[in-house]
């Protein structure tokens, strides 16, 4: 692997680097103070982003200054704007905006007041997932410290511009991470994805215009300010620029997040930050995004991890959790545990979720303990394939039936296995508490 430069992690390293005092002495607020008072325009900084190439790192990997210059023009539309920061990791696989908020809380804070400017919203909420409370008591923390110093609040730094940072707790709920359902839960509602249209920008919190931006994205706003937009614009690939975060975990010797250029290769990331596959084994499957991704075989992960190169082998980014696999994993084990976490984070509104991943779980339950039936696997690719693509109000039927085609594409002989055999592929007969459909 080539050396590169780093910068998303190295405050975060810091001892200290969540306090102000520390983060100033390492650079911080340079970026919004030169948004602030060097005569950038809301419309200059948008412009910025978009010439930087800057991709959302929630996932869908959407141009972060595209979707800002979506917010309605102010002169036609005077309504209070929002800014709403997705902290609710919860996919599964996925720890890096926690490494952010607990070791580097200002930079977060930082990048959401020059998203909040450039879209001239009034308010930045950041929701932040229930369990993680030590990120949200640093990012409290931190919003104290900057409100202190004029950095949040009336006139900031002494200019025109005024912004509040409100924090917001999660409840836990994986359908929160779906920026309208975060929305709903933000207005003090249950959890329910919206339809659309309307989209945010348009009627998002309190029906006035919203951005939705995930931690990583904001993060990268200083640093682009400060360096120019070219200086981000030439690392990384031709369609995914800059650093990003990979979390790496599961048989790994190494697991944890790391800090690389697009560009690299999932092998290098492996080998060369992970430590390789554990116990000396081989790999045999792996998300590269989280467990909404589609898998793939331990032989691809010579591919580059970018948005496009994930493409070609059908699968995608994500959120950049690497979740590997070994030669000794059962995958009937694997889809079992994926499909109940699904079922019981569907919201229920639509009839293709709420009854397609509970069939899902039992189906695949029955399947890693020996009770599977002849016509199963059939029933999961027709089950799936009416979940998916995109027939559902949000996201979370197509994260349960995309690794569910995944795994019957690639180890379709195995789960077959399974079922002819009634037992698991690795010798493992059915406990006696199991029983069909039960899970």
């Amino acid at each position: 692997m080539k050396t590169y430069e780093t910068y998303l992690l190295d405050r975060a390293k810091v001892e200290g680097a969540h306090q102000l005092a520390t983060y100033k002495k390492l650079g911080g607020y340079k970026g919004l103070e030169k948004t602030l008072k060097s005569g950038l325009t809301p419309a200059a900084v948008v412009d910025e982003m978009k010439k930087s190439g800057l991709r959302g790192r929630g996932g869908a990997g959407f141009s972060t200054g595209m979707k800002w210059s979506f917010m309605p023009d102010i002169t036609k539309d005077p309504r209070t704007r929002y800014l709403a920061i997705n902290a609710d990791e919860s996919e599964p696989g996925t720890c890096k905006d926690r490494v952010l908020m607990e070791g580097d809380p200002h930079g977060v804070i930082e990048g959401s007041l020059i998203a909040a400017y450039a879209i001239r919203a009034s308010a930045v909420y950041i929701y932040v997932r229930g369990e993680y409370r030590l990120s949200h008591d640093r990012i409290a923390a931190a919003v104290k410290e900057a409100r202190a110093a004029n950095l949040v609040g009336k006139n900031i730094l002494g200019s025109d511009y005024s912004c509040e940072v409100f924090m917001h707790k999660g409840a836990g709920a994986y359908i929160c991470g779906e920026e309208t359902g975060l929305m709903e839960s933000l207005e003090g509602k249950r959890g329910h994805p919206r339809q659309k249209p309307p989209f945010p920008a348009q009627s998002g919190l309190w029906n006035s215009p919203t951005t939705v931006n995930n931690v990583e994205t904001v993060f990268n706003a200083p640093f682009i300010v400060e360096r120019g937009a070219a200086w981000h614009a030439a690392i990384g690939t031709q369609n995914s620029k800059g650093n990003f975060l990979v979390c790496i975990s599961g048989h790994v010797n190494k697991p944890g997040v790391y800090e690389l250029p697009f560009g690299v290769t999932a092998q290098e990331i492996l080998e060369e930050k992970a430590g390789g596959v554990w116990k000396g084994r081989k790999l045999k499957a792996w998300f590269p995004g989280g467990s909404s991704c589609a898998l793939l075989l331990g032989r691809d992960v010579d591919v580059v991890l970018d948005h496009d190169s994930l493409r070609t082998r059908g699968s995608s980014l994500g959120t950049a959790a690497m979740v590997m696999m070994d030669d000794h994993t059962s995958m009937a084990r694997v889809m079992e545990v994926i499909a109940r976490f699904y079922e019981h984070e569907s919201c229920g509104q639509c009839s293709q979720c709420r009854e397609g991943t509970q069939w899902l779980s039992q189906i695949f339950h029955r399947i890693a303990h020996g009770l599977g039936q002849d016509d199963d696997i059939a029933t999961l690719e027709a089950l799936a394939k009416g979940m998916a693509p995109a027939k559902t109000i949000c996201a979370l039927s197509d994260a349960a039936a995309i690794p569910t085609l995944s795994a019957i594409k690639l180890f379709k002989d195995e789960l077959t296995q399974c079922i002819r055999d009634g037992r698991d592929p690795l010798g493992i007969p059915a406990p006696k508490y199991a029983t069909v459909g039960a899970h």
